[in-house]
């Protein structure tokens, strides 16, 4: 997949285009549905599918200090976009001055000028341009007027609760967002369609795992990313080669928190790695989050921490069935 940040650097022989527009932050289900049809639309037009996202998050240049958590980073993004079969993904920086551009500049700059669409997929509330005047009809009239189709689709994004009082939840960013902050990790994975993942470096940590003969990966996330609430987790380590690609996972007892037996400070995400031996600093990962095990706790000592750390990995291999 071709990948490249700001309209300048959009490659020369680009050719027209089929494009989806959004943040698609975490890819989930309903955005899995959305980027499916324009990649259907592509191939039945022989043209390649683009997707268009943003970074910052608008929401960080329109209400400063209003940044969401972020659920994908935008290399995740990319790696996940490319497994559904989009061609050619853009990020465009989001920008005060591109805050300000108007509904008829953006389709005329960004999608006519630049990237060339033949048809435009997008869900049936999109908006866009300064203070998001801009919705799907009149993108469609903008469209008839440059030369290009538009699709405004409603997605299935409802999905079943569960639990006794039953019910229905509405698959958004906004929701996994609440659901990993509160560690309910279970339902976030059935909205995405995948475990949580937080990336990041192996950088070194207090080294108090080490001493107490278990070993931790201290992977350091980027700002602003979704890092699940408080407690130990089962879960994976996704390992990766020097350019980020996929090299296979490892099982793994995940702690998030300040390490509150030993009086810590600072919110880390650590990973014990089930029978492993070997040194990760450095080296670029991703934190899969399974399930939650339990809270953060202050245990009276560490021989008392110890002896859960022995729980949380016998529970580690129940919930991931390595037993």
């Amino acid at each position: 997949m071709q990948l490249w940040r700001g309209l300048e650097a959009t490659p020369g022989d680009l050719g027209r285009t089929v494009v989806t527009v959004g943040m698609y932050d975490g890819v989930h289900r309903g955005h899995q549905q959305l980027i499916a049809a324009a990649v259907a639309k592509a191939r039945s037009l022989g043209r390649p599918a683009l997707l268009l996202t943003f970074d910052p998050h608008p929401a960080e240049v329109v209400r400063p200090g209003a940044h969401p958590a972020i659920l994908t980073s935008a290399d995740r993004k990319a790696e996940l976009v490319a497994e559904l079969g989009v061609d050619a993904m853009c990020v465009l920086p989001f920008t005060p001055e591109f805050s300000r551009l108007s509904p008829e500049g953006f389709t005329h700059t960004v999608l006519v000028e630049h990237l060339h669409a033949a048809a435009v997929v997008v869900g049936e509330n999109f908006s866009y341009g300064h203070r998001a005047a801009g919705d799907v009809a009149s993108l469609t009239r903008e469209g008839r007027r440059f030369g290009f189709g538009v699709e405004g689709l409603a997605l299935e994004t409802a999905m079943a609760v569960d639990g006794a009082d039953g019910g229905e939840v509405t698959i958004s960013s906004t929701y996994i967002r609440a659901c990993v902050a509160a560690g309910d990790l279970l339902s976030a994975a059935r909205a995405l369609g995948r475990p949580h993942r937080v990336d990041g470096v192996v950088v070194r940590g207090e080294r108090r795992g080490r001493e107490l003969g278990y070993p931790t990966a201290n992977v350091e996330s980027p700002l602003y990313t979704a890092v699940p609430a408080d407690g130990v987790y089962a879960g994976t380590l996704v390992l990766k080669d020097s350019r980020g690609r996929h090299q296979g996972t490892h099982p793994a007892a995940i702690s998030v928190g300040t390490n509150p037996t030993f009086q810590g400070t600072r919110r880390t995400v650590e990973a014990f790695l089930l029978d492993w031996t070997g040194d990760l600093y450095g080296e670029h990962v991703g934190v899969e989050f399974v399930e939650r095990l339990r809270p953060m706790t202050a245990y009276e000592g560490a021989e008392a921490l110890v002896v859960q750390m022995a729980t949380d990995v016998e529970d580690t291999r129940k919930v991931l069935r390595l037993t």
